[in-house]
């Protein structure tokens, strides 16, 4: 799968994602896919959560590594 394709896929499942982490005032955003790692920003009232551990490896982590060959992990940036 080539990169463009994989980073079309990762923003459609954040696209999904995205609706759960707004219903509690957070929010997440694509910043970049460089070496099988998915870079993110946590936004709202996701930034300071004592959950985002959870939600980021859990969730969004487990989603991508499973559905987007490529994905190793999942990093996040301020």
């Amino acid at each position: 799968m080539e990169k463009q394709e994989q980073e079309r896929r990762i923003k459609d499942i954040l696209t999904k994602i995205r609706p759960y982490l707004q219903r509690d005032g957070g929010d997440v955003e694509f910043v970049r896919f460089e070496d099988g790692i998915v870079y993110l920003r946590m936004m709202g009232a996701c930034v300071g959560c004592i959950s985002i551990d959870v939600t980021l490896r859990d969730g969004i982590e487990t989603i991508l590594l499973e559905e987007v060959e490529g994905v190793i992990g999942v990093e996040l940036v301020d």
